[in-house]
């Protein structure tokens, strides 16, 4: 009877694991599509801008739908995925986190809001370690809406985390700050088949899901890390022609002529 009830309580268990495991897989796909809606379309300077933060973040928040409806009382919510790089300028597989929050004043419509929060510090990075993380209260936040023309280069001066939006609805912005950030455990659960803390995902960077690899590949192609600055090379041989076989599609590759080698003294 025992052996039985156990079966029974493990065949309950296996559709919601299941779920979640869907419900993942689908929050990461989202995040792909919104990372390259917000990081190819809409006014030309903010795509541009939100591409420059991203070449200096230190780790992406994606959250593909944010909703937010009031009047008078209004709220948000919505789910979200985390990702760091490392110093090499690999990212991470994600974090799973949901976002929701209360606010009271004269609000009246409808939002449905794509967010890319690009965290550019540390500290930042760290605070979101905890289980829940409340923004605005422990780091700064710069909001610049992909799209509406708002000149983030000087709104995120010394931001611990950016924030981009496609923003569809009545509003006319978007506020961020007092949204409460909660760690989805069960869904780190699902997609890596194991208790994982959202630091061991994305700081350590100990499990991989293959499902992820197309918002990784993303995120890297619209944000690759700034170049670091290059040794002085040593002088090339004979024959040398340099391997253009990597060069990006986007444009010609640059050269520079290198001098003369110099023969033995006689």
């Amino acid at each position: 009877m025992r052996a039985l009830l156990a079966a029974l309580l493990l065949l309950a268990a296996l559709p919601a694991r299941a779920d979640d495991q869907g419900e993942a897989q689908g929050l990461v796909d989202r995040s792909t599509l919104t990372v390259q809606e917000l990081l190819t379309t809409g006014d030309a300077g903010a795509v541009e801008d939100a591409r420059r933060f991203l070449r200096r973040a230190r780790a992406a928040l994606v959250c593909p739908r944010i909703f937010r409806a009031g009047f008078i009382l209004g709220g948000e919510g919505g789910g979200c995925v985390l990702v760091a790089r490392d110093a090499a300028g690999s990212w991470s597989a994600p974090a799973f986190y949901g976002m929701a929050s209360g606010s009271l004043g004269l609000q009246i419509g409808v939002q449905d809001m794509q967010v890319l929060m690009l965290i550019m510090s540390d500290r930042a990075l760290s605070a979101l370690m905890d289980s829940q993380f409340k923004l605005g209260a422990d780091a700064s936040v710069a909001v610049a809406t992909v799209g509406a023309g708002v000149e983030g280069a000087t709104a995120g001066a010394g931001a611990d985390i950016m924030a981009f939006a496609r923003s569809r609805g009545l509003f006319a912005g978007i506020a961020l700050e007092g949204s409460l950030l909660t760690a989805r455990s069960e869904l780190n659960r699902a997609y890596y088949g194991q208790d994982i803390a959202a630091r061991q995902i994305v700081v350590a960077m100990q499990v991989h899901n293959p499902g992820a690899d197309p918002l990784r590949a993303a995120l890297m192609r619209y944000g690759g890390a700034e170049a670091a600055p290059v040794p002085q090379a040593e002088p090339a041989a004979p024959g040398y022609a340099p391997d253009t076989r990597g060069a990006p599609a986007g444009g010609p590759v640059q050269s520079t002529p290198l001098p003369p080698i110099a023969g033995p003294r006689r």
